[in-house]
């Protein structure tokens, strides 16, 4: 245990060195603040709430404005329906409106869709926003990790350099063969790639978490060991149940399905009649070549005309196209609650395989501690009997084997209790 508070303390210190190290709960938050799914995400919500302003706008009239000029050269019909050479021109200006009185509840219908399709958006995001937190936890201990396993591939190359060292002692006294060195130096070389393999572990694991976190490539980067408090392990059931109430990714399903059914209603709303008012003003100047005509003002006071209406639809066959539409409606409520279903299915394997995967974690890792302690133990014996020549290379190099190995499981077997343990208390407190 104790090799294991120096290789955390010398993590810290290496990464306190290269850059101002950032917490486990900054590099979720700005991952959240700049993933560019949850970007995404909140542009889709962007266009919802357009979508409920488009719905409530439907409640309004449509006013327009039109004007026309038209010239007519040649011959032409005549009121005594003979036809004769002659110039036109025509003018005409003037202004409608159209109100819905009664749109078969369409409008109102929309509405309560389009809301409940917005609040559904927003729960996406929430869900997206959970997922790069996962992401950024899990990547963030393998960072971690990473940077543990490179200190004990260091410790091993220096308990390999130090025997290389006491072997050239004892070769230059003449109390070893020569063999024994290059056996000795083959260990080391063998170390030394270890190292160099564990140091591109963890700068790419590094690398991995700086990209989910889409930072800068002039932004230094480094991040902190995390505090040595236990987090306790969560029940799954009781776990289960509050993520069934607060999770992001349920509660969309859930409104997924109601806007489904509202939409149904929508669908409907093409069985019902509608009634519409509307009203125009206008107005028009018409002059003849050849013939006295009205001067221009005149003819737009005299010509001005009003005019107000009623419009009554009512459907009778529309070649089943409100009954196709129906339908596909009703397949989409279906639809969403198979989705639902398959959500909280996925929920509760996360979940029960979180807690299963954390308790065999937790054993493991007392296990590994046990045995890191026996094995060092026996590697500190061990080394005794070889300096007094009471053990062969070939024992002193298992005992060492033994100690580092499970040092390594021991590191493995932590950061994995810590990562499923932070995964059920993430799903515990969602909503919060």
């Amino acid at each position: 245990m104790k090799v294991l508070v120096i290789v955390t303390a010398a993590l810290a210190i290496a990464a306190g060195a290269r850059a101002q190290a950032w917490s486990i709960d900054q590099c979720v938050d700005y991952a959240v603040e700049h993933n560019n799914e949850v970007r995404q995400r909140l542009l889709s919500a962007y266009e919802g709430e357009l979508d409920v302003t488009e719905a409530k706008d439907r409640f309004l009239p449509n006013v327009s404005g039109y004007s026309s000029q038209s010239f007519n050269f040649g011959r032409g019909l005549t009121a005594n329906n003979t036809y004769a050479n002659r110039n036109t021109s025509a003018f005409s200006v003037g202004a409608q409106l159209s109100l819905p009185i009664f749109q078969g509840l369409r409008a109102v219908r929309q509405l309560d869709y389009s809301r409940t399709s917005l609040r559904a958006l927003l729960e996406r995001t929430e869900e997206a926003k959970d997922n790069v937190t996962l992401n950024v936890i899990g990547q963030y201990l393998q960072a971690l990790y990473a940077g543990e396993m490179l200190q004990v591939a260091r410790l091993k190359l220096d308990i390999s350099r130090a025997e290389l060292g006491r072997r050239q002692q004892l070769l230059e006294a003449g109390k070893i063969p020569e063999l024994d060195i290059y056996e000795a130096a083959a260990q080391v070389s063998q170390d030394e790639l270890s190292v160099v393999t564990a140091e591109n572990d963890s700068t790419i694991a590094l690398l991995d978490l700086r990209q989910l976190l889409n930072l800068p490539d002039s932004c230094d980067f480094a991040i902190e060991p995390l505090p040595d408090s236990d987090m306790p392990l969560l029940e799954p059931g009781e776990v289960f149940a509050n993520a069934m109430r607060n999770n992001h990714s349920i509660r969309a399903g859930l409104i997924e399905e109601e806007a489904a059914r509202k939409n149904v209603a929508v669908a409907k709303s093409g069985y019902i009649p509608t009634l519409s008012f509307s009203a125009g003003i206008g107005t028009n100047y018409y002059k003849t070549s050849g013939y006295d005509n009205d001067s221009f003002s005149q003819q737009m006071r005299h010509n001005f005309a009003k005019q107000i209406g009623l419009s009554l639809n009512v459907p009778i066959f529309d070649a089943f196209s409100t009954r196709n539409t129906v339908r596909r409606a009703n397949a989409r409520v279906a639809a969403a609650a198979l989705q639902l279903d398959d959500a909280r299915n996925q929920l509760y394997k996360a979940i029960t395989q979180a807690y299963t995967q954390a308790v065999a974690a937790h054993k493991k890792h007392y296990t590994a501690g046990r045995t890191v302690e026996s094995t060092r133990a026996a590697f500190d014996a061990m080394q005794v009997k070889y300096d007094n020549g009471k053990a062969n290379p070939t024992e002193y190099a298992k005992a060492k084997t033994d100690f580092t190995s499970a040092l390594a499981e021991e590191v493995q077997a932590k950061y994995e209790a810590i990562l499923r343990a932070r995964i059920l208390n993430f799903y515990n407190k969602q909503g919060e």
